[in-house]
């Protein structure tokens, strides 16, 4: 296993102390605590506010914690400022080279905690807040999670800014800064109704706006060609009506190091007010209809692309952060070194999170080509050798894909570049394979047909010099499968980078109290190479360590009990199993599945089958697309049965069942301390990678799952006797696919029968007959691709095992604990490690 590189000291700078420096750090190789005193303390900002209220003579409950929120935030932001002006100065000064994280989503969460943890003033801030009566944990209940992402994709572009900043890598994140989050997710009724997630409506403490960096995006317009002096061929987008980006930055702070990396949002703005040519002329709702329309880019997070227009504002937010990011990118190139490209590719690489930032490639082609005068070959050079994409996705249906008709609107030199770069690529195919017109087809970025499209996928494999997965199962397929027409033509460029998530937010912060067990018997190092964490396997038979990691489960599950109590108004109970799955609702996820095994536990209960019943409490939560309307169904089933479970007394004795209402990141740092079992259960060869399944590990819960994803590793780290494994593997599923009978998998008296045939009367839509008949008919089709009935009698029985390896706490205990200790992989420092090393070259 390779050890990633800890995060590094900062090189030595010359400048005046600041009052972040006047404070004593730790080390970051060795963590050792100064033994002088943090000279530093929340700014007069944060005494000022505190200063009123006394004055005022208020209580302590009386406070406004929004105020206090605020100050202590901006004095946290202040602390920084200097460090993070000095890490540009000397990334520059140095000749680093720069890393653009390019990505459509940036899931952060909350930021206080994170910043107080790895500027290590978590102490002196209590110690400050304790003159006042107020905790932190208070305090930062004030704070909204940022709007910035939906799921698993944003989420780890976060912990990669983490990993990082706290390796002391130059890496900046790109991204947009929606007015809205995705959306708040209300259940009225049981089903998903969606409300504005207002996240600034406070403001947001933590950013600057750094008008300075300020670019106009083009769309629309016309382009025209002209024959300059030289006898070259240029061309000119025109007529185009121009948004502003504007630039919006957030600190990233390493770990103890120094560095304080950026995470620069872009915003749309008219470029005018108005105009005022229009306003004059008396057409006043066209004038305001501009500056409407340019500012909507930004408004919401994913707008619904199930209509025309929510396609095509979602292009425009891909557009509108591609070339912001890219002019952002070569303005500063060009302000350091001039028109001379040469060595860009030596300074600079891009890495496209996904699909949704290719339109970054003929957009820099563009700008090389038409705005800085790069012949052609240069220009693709340029591209070649400083763009890199990431693949999070095996759904091909969730791969972008673009109607050329409304790129060519919208776009036209965008267009007009990827037609060019198509016909120059479809050569080498040619060449590849001679006279073979449906292989041209198939590899072509332009799907043909009625209605032809881009596809972004294969045009981000054409430009990039490296294409890489993100599980060792999830790479496999993509070169056997999706893409292998692409890896045999290009197998050098495929490679694989296991995602990880970062231990400092996902065990140091959100696990205090296993944080501090850990430190008290490993040491601090942990925290910067998780690989350390090998080490608790010397405690697996220590029986007071045993009782002590078992005593911080129970007082962690003690937590969630009370968060899930004031959400979902359903008492669980912290004696009982704590089986959890929170994500995105999809159905390759198979939450449907998870609902089935609770209604089959629900008949065991009320059949009176409760002699070697295990009591459970099921937590399901996470939202679903708005236009997804399947997903939203399954959110509505799985409220109906909760509903029926919780309101049977004989039954919750014994079970209990949730749906949490808008999870979140925050929800996340309380669900994964307290969770004992982790359902990881999607259809083998669905899921990339995971990272949920990571952050559960890494605090102890074991994970019943599938062999897809990051799963795959995870058995092979810990072990198959400290694993629930289940169903069929993406072989089987593919072969089963072939003749698939879902019948055959329901036998009379079967568990899975007996469940359907509840399910089929009604019992859990009394008043609202036949609103599951789509699902009920998902389960039974032959086309079914999820093949949920197929896995339900493995999934049942691996949940006895399951079951029965719980009633034995003190062996169901050192399984968590070998769980944590094998985590070490997963560690989002390890990934961006192989990033650094075999992809930048950082």
């Amino acid at each position: 296993m390779t050890t990633p590189v800890k995060p590094t000291q900062p090189k030595t700078k010359s400048k005046q102390a600041t009052p972040s420096q006047k404070m004593p750090k730790k080390d970051a190789m060795t963590n050792n605590q100064s033994t002088s005193k943090h000279q530093c303390e929340p700014c007069d900002a944060f005494h000022l506010v505190m200063a009123r209220h006394v004055s005022n003579g208020l209580t302590c409950d009386e406070r406004d914690k929004q105020d206090l929120f605020q100050a202590l935030a901006t004095t946290v932001k202040q602390q920084m400022l200097a460090d993070w002006r000095q890490t540009r100065v000397d990334d520059i000064s140095q000749g680093r080279k720069q890393v653009a994280y390019l990505s459509l989503e940036f899931l952060m969460g909350r930021s206080l905690g994170n910043a107080l943890l790895n500027l290590d003033i978590e102490q002196t801030t209590r110690d400050a807040l304790q003159e006042y009566a107020v905790t932190i944990e208070e305090i930062e209940q004030q704070e909204h999670d940022a709007g910035l992402g939906n799921g698993g994709l944003g989420r780890l572009a976060a912990c990669f800014l983490d990993s990082c900043a706290s390796m002391d890598l130059a890496v900046t994140g790109y991204g947009i800064r929606y007015e809205y989050g995705m959306f708040a997710q209300k259940l009225v009724d049981g089903f998903q109704v969606e409300r504005p997630d207002r996240w600034l409506r406070e403001g947001n403490p933590w950013e600057v706006r750094a008008a300075s960096h300020n670019v106009k995006v083009p769309f629309f317009g016309r382009t025209s060609s002209y024959i300059d002096r030289d006898g070259r061929n240029n061309v000119t987008w025109t007529d185009t009506q121009d948004v502003l980006a504007v630039a919006y930055d957030m600190p990233v702070p390493g770990y103890k190091n120094g560095r304080i990396n950026t995470l620069r949002l872009w915003k749309a703005e008219a470029t005018d007010d108005f105009d005022l040519t229009e306003f004059n002329q008396g057409d006043y709702s066209e004038a305001v209809a501009r500056k409407n329309m340019a500012e909507q880019i930004t408004m919401v997070l994913y707008p619904n692309d199930a209509s025309e227009n929510g396609k095509e504002l979602r292009l425009r937010q891909q557009y509108f952060l591609s070339s912001a990011s890219l002019q952002d990118l070569l303005n500063t190139w060009v302000n350091q070194h001039g028109n001379d490209f040469s060595d860009f590719a030596k300074f600079n690489v891009m890495q496209l999170n996904d699909t949704h930032p290719a339109i970054a490639i003929p957009e820099l082609m563009r700008l090389l080509v038409d705005e800085y005068f790069l012949e052609w070959d240069e220009a693709w050079q340029v591209v070649n050798q400083t763009m890199a994409y990431t693949n999070h996705t095996l759904l091909p249906e969730a791969l972008e894909r673009w109607p050329v008709r409304m790129m060519q609107q919208m776009l036209p030199r965008i267009m007009e570049i990827i037609f060019e770069i198509n016909a120059r690529y479809l050569e080498q195919v040619a060449h590849q394979w001679p006279g073979d017109a449906s292989k041209l087809a198939d590899m072509s970025i332009i799907e043909e047909g009625y209605e032809p499209h881009v596809r972004m996928a294969y045009l981000a494999i054409v430009a990039c010099f490296s294409v890489n997965g993100v599980a060792e199962l999830h790479t496999q397929l993509l070169t056997s499968g999706l893409f292998r027409d692409f890896y045999q033509l290009w197998p050098t460029k495929f490679n694989n980078r296991t995602n990880g998530v970062t231990p400092r937010r996902w065990l140091a912060q959100c696990n205090p109290k296993l944080s501090a067990l850990l430190s008290k018997r490993l040491g601090n190092e942990w925290i910067t190479d998780l690989s350390h964490l090998n080490a608790l396997n010397a405690f697996t038979d220590d029986v007071a360590f045993i009782k002590e990691w078992a005593a911080v489960k129970q007082a962690n599950k003690t937590e969630l009990q009370q968060l899930i109590s004031r959400e979902c108004g359903v008492e669980f109970d912290a004696e009982m199993m704590f089986d959890v799955q929170v994500k995105r609702i999809h159905e390759y996820k198979r939450q449907l599945l998870n609902i089935l095994h609770v209604i089959h536990l629900y008949q065991q209960i009320r059949l009176g089958n409760t002699d070697d019943l295990v009591p459970r409490c099921v937590l399901i939560g996470g939202k679903a697309a708005p236009g997804y309307a399947m997903a939203k169904l399954l959110i509505k089933l799985a409220n109906n049965v909760a509903h029926m479970v919780n309101s049977d007394a004989v039954v919750s004795q014994y079970l209990r069942f949730a749906f949490l209402p808008n999870y979140n990141v925050s929800a996340m740092e309380k669900i994964c301390p307290a969770t004992d079992l982790s359902e990881q259960i999607s259809t083998a060869g669905k899921e990339a990678s995971g990272t949920g399944n990571m952050k559960f590990m890494m605090n102890g819960a074991l994970t019943i799952g599938t062999l897809d994803g990051a799963n795959v590793e995870m058995l092979a780290e810990v072990g198959q006797e400290n694993f629930f494994l289940f169903g069929l593997n993406a072989n089987e599923v593919a072969a089963l696919r072939l003749n698939y009978q879902p019948d055959s998998f329901m036998p009379p008296l079967s568990a899975l029968s007996e469940v359907m045939e509840l399910l089929e009367s009604g019992h859990f839509n009394l008043q609202e007959p036949g609103i599951f008949d789509s699902i009920i008919a998902s389960i039974k089709s032959p086309n079914d691709p999820w093949m949920t009935a197929a896995d339900f009698e493995s999934y049942r029985q691996a949940q006895v095992d399951a079951a029965n390896a719980y009633k034995d706490q003190m062996s169901w205990t050192q399984m968590s604990i070998r769980n944590t200790a094998a985590s070490g992989r997963f560690s989002s420092d390890m990934t961006i490690a192989g990033y650094r090393d075999e992809i930048w070259r950082a």
